[in-house]
This record gives structure tokens, C-alpha cells and sequence, in this order.
């Protein structure tokens, strides 16, 4: 596949975050790009502003004629898309050039000195601090994201194309198109059992992934993992470690370990201490390249975050509302010892959609056990995406098994209504579904209420 020969891309699924980066970076290189998603959102709405034509019917007749035409035209998709899309069929089956998303990010990063970070959590946070890195130490680099960065407010970094740096997806085995120079696997959390079957094929793939990167390849790996690496951690003896922490008005000072020298004073500003991790990998990672450190520590404190991100939408000394993607067990439980850290004494609120019908029942007890150590939990009905229900596995059926007796389901047309009315100083709404829609809404609400 020739990329210099396209000259149209029309994106089955063009609303997802990975799809968008890709769309903006087809259009930032000047091909005329358009196409498909199921719902309007904040995201459609920027691609519709760049001037991308984008329609929400499964209808080939709302398809312009010319990406109709299959000369110069590449038709990308996203597994989340359902076998029987008419549009998708019809591209299919009429002998168009149909890529699913990573294989198009495959053959982008092919020739670029690429960076990839894979694993379970953490991948959006890593990839978005290492980009930003990255572009601070004035490298030539293009950078997808899954997340939007609050530095750059877009899923897009464009600052040249020599280096590029991507979100390795285990969903779909997705990252084993990609050949990467540097890696790194931040976790291997069992999740996406409706792909694998098996916690233990989900890290058989993690360890097919190890051995795609290039020739003298470098490959990171969290101390504790059962793949061999460079390792990193926090307050052990691995190769680069983080050492030395202390809390500054809200801010992380430490010292970073690396096999060559020990940098101080340190500044990062992202609560939790799984964020400490994601900072130290990307990090190590531009070190790796040659970044110099002095402008790496520089940059290391300017990062903002991404958002939805234990992202603050209200932090006021009456009430504190933050908003973050958090939708496996152990993502909910970083938030959680996060918000702990940063607020000890006061009563915090969680507000949990449930993603995947298959998630909610393969994780149940796990979910219950991390919810139970909120104050008090709302729980909203199950977001299906690409799901139809599973017999059995509802909100109400995760909401027994929370052992806080704090705990209520609650429809989302009734959340603010239920929400303004709570007594607990901090709110943490949490999920990966449409609950990022509700989050401006009840941000307004709440400052009234202030």
C-alpha cells in the first residue's frame, strides 16, 4: 500500500479518538477526507469545523460521489463497526483498498523512527507526556493519540515526520502491525477476554508484540512484568526508577534514577501515583533518543494532561469535580488512591458507567471491590458499544455486589437532579462511554449550586 497514491480517505467509524487523529492527519497532509459515525460529538463537530464532510446514517446514498470512485481512495475502519454496515459491505465487497485503522498506522510509522507504548492502562496518559516531550526537545515528530491533550487540545501532534509516536492497541491484536524502535508494555491487566478467552492469550500477545520492534529495537518493560526489558519503576531497584517523592501545593518533586545519573527535583503535576509511572517511562523513553535532560524536566513540568484524565472540571476549597476514562478494575483503583492522596479527609462521591456488557461480567467482583472504597457510588446503566446485552449482567446486578451500603442506581436523564443534592465535597465522574457527554452539563449545574 502506497500512501502517496491516495489522494481521498473516507473513515468508516471517523468519531472514535484513534480514528479523528488520523482523519486530522490526512487532512493536515492535504487529502480530501470524509466520512461515517453513529452519533454526534465534541469531536465530529472539530472535524466538521477543519471543513471534513461527516454524516451519522448508515446510507450510501449521503457518501459523495467521488469517494464512490475507487482510484486514489483509501476506505479505513474500526473493528468497532459492525460486520453487516451497508457502507462498510458495499467498500468491501467492490474492491476498494480497506484498511482497518492500525494496519493504516503501521504503514505510516514503517519509515518514521518510531516509539509505541503498549499496555492495558496507562497508553493515552504515556503517549500524550512522550509526545509532548518529544515536540518540547524540538524533534521532528507525529504523534496519535487516543486522548486530547490539554497542551495542544487535539489527538494530533504534527510536528514533523521523522518520528512518530502511537498508542500500541492490544484490542483486536491491533499492535502487531506496528514495528516499533522503542516500546515499552506498561501492564498486562487481564482485560478484552471477549478477544482473547484467556488472561493468559492476552499476554501471549503482549509478547508477540516484544518481538516486532526493528533490529537493535529497545524495549521498556514495568519492574514486575513478565516480560524481559528495560525496567522501570517507583521506589525499587529497577533501571530507571522514580526516588525521593514529596507532595509541593499540589505538585510531584522527585528524583529519577537513571543507569547513567540521578536527575533532581523533578516536577509533574498529575495526581496518582500511576501517573508518577507514566511520566518516568516516557520519560526514559526520550531519553533513549537523546532528548537532553535539562529540557526534558523543563517539559516533564509544563505537561498539562489529557483530558478525561483525572481531568478537574471544579476544584474550589467548597467542592472538587473530576472527570476521568477509568473502565477496567484496576484503572478505578488508581483514580481512587489518587484522589485519596490528594484529598485525605474529605467524603468523595464515585459515578460509575459501566463499559461492555462482556467487562462488566468478566470483572464484576473486581469492580465491586473497587467501588466499594469510594463513600458512596452512583452507578448508571451499562454502556454496550459494540455489545448487544449478555442475559443477567445489568447495573443493578453489579450494584449488589458493592459492599458499600452507600450506593444507588440512577438513571443518566436523572444525575444532575441526583447529584446536586449530595453532600460529599468531592465528585469524581468515571467511564468510557457517552457519561464524557454528561460531564459539561453537570459542571454547570454544580457551580450554580456552589
Amino acid at each position: 500500500m502506497n500512501l502517496d497514491t491516495i489522494h481521498k480517505v473516507y473513515f468508516v467509524g471517523i468519531g472514535g479518538i484513534g480514528m479523528s487523529a488520523l482523519a486530522r492527519y490526512f487532512h493536515e497532509k492535504g487529502m480530501r477526507v470524509a466520512g461515517y459515525d453513529k452519533t454526534p460529538s465534541a469531536i465530529t463537530e472539530g472535524l466538521i469545523n477543519l471543513g471534513i464532510e461527516i454524516h451519522f446514517e448508515d446510507n450510501l446514498n449521503l457518501v459523495d460521489k467521488a469517494f464512490l470512485e475507487i482510484k486514489n481512495t483509501l476506505i479505513v475502519y474500526t473493528p468497532a463497526i459492525p460486520k453487516h454496515h451497508a457502507e462498510l459491505l458495499y467498500f468491501q465487497t467492490h474492491d476498494f483498498e480497506v484498511l482497518k485503522r492500525s494496519e493504516v498506522l503501521g504503514i505510516i510509522t514503517k519509515n518514521t523512527y518510531c516509539f509505541a507504548v503498549a499496555g492495558t492502562h496507562g497508553k493515552t496518559t504515556t503517549t500524550s507526556i512522550l509526545a509532548h516531550l518529544l515536540a518540547e526537545c524540538d524533534v521532528p515528530v507525529t504523534a496519535f493519540l487516543g486522548g486530547i491533550s490539554e497542551n495542544y487540545n487535539s489527538n494530533l501532534i504534527l510536528k514533523g515526520t521523522e518520528v512518530s509516536v502511537v498508542e500500541a492497541d492490544e484490542f483486536d491484536r491491533s499492535f502487531l502491525r506496528l514495528s516499533p524502535d522503542v516500546a515499552c508494555i506498561t501492564s498486562m491487566d487481564a482485560d478484552h477476554l471477549d478477544i482473547y478467552g484467556d488472561p493468559s492469550e492476552l499476554i501471549k500477545s503482549f509478547e508477540d508484540f516484544s518481538k516486532k520492534l526493528k533490529p537493535n529495537g529497545v524495549l521498556f518493560v514495568k519492574s514486575g512484568l513478565s516480560i524481559h526489558g528495560i525496567t522501570y519503576g517507583i521506589e525499587d531497584d529497577s533501571d530507571y526508577t522514580i526516588q525521593n517523592i514529596r507532595i509541593n501545593k499540589g505538585t510531584y518533586v522527585f528524583d529519577v534514577k537513571t543507569p547513567e545519573t540521578v536527575l533532581k527535583n523533578i516536577e509533574f503535576s498529575l495526581p496518582g501515583r500511576h501517573n508518577l509511572s507514566n511520566a518516568l517511562i516516557a520519560l526514559a523513553m526520550a531519553v533513549i533518543y537523546g532528548c537532553p535532560y535539562q529540557q526534558l524536566a523543563k517539559a516533564l513540568a509544563s505537561f498539562k494532561g489529557v483530558k478525561r484524565r483525572f481531568t478537574y472540571q471544579i476544584k474550589t476549597n467548597d467542592l472538587v469535580y473530576i472527570d476521568d476514562y477509568a473502565h477496567h478494575p484496576q484503572e478505578i483503583n488508581a483514580v481512587h488512591q489518587a484522589v485519596r492522596e490528594m484529598y485525605p479527609n474529605q467524603k468523595v462521591l464515585a459515578i460509575f458507567q459501566p463499559h461492555l456488557y462482556s467487562r462488566t461480567r468478566d470483572f464484576a467482583d473486581e469492580f465491586a471491590k473497587s467501588l466499594s472504597q469510594f463513600d458512596a457510588v452512583i452507578l448508571l446503566d451499562i454502556y454496550p458499544a459494540r455489545e448487544v446485552p449478555i442475559e443477567g449482567v445489568t447495573s443493578q446486578w453489579l450494584l449488589d455486589k458493592i459492599e458499600n451500603k452507600n450506593k444507588q442506581l440512577v438513571d443518566k436523564k436523572d444525575l444532575i437532579r441526583v447529584v446536586k443534592n449530595r453532600p460529599e465535597t468531592v465528585i469524581i465522574t468515571i467511564g468510557a462511554g457517552d457519561i464524557g457527554e454528561e460531564v459539561d452539563h453537570l459542571k454547570k449545574e454544580l457551580e450554580l449550586a456552589i
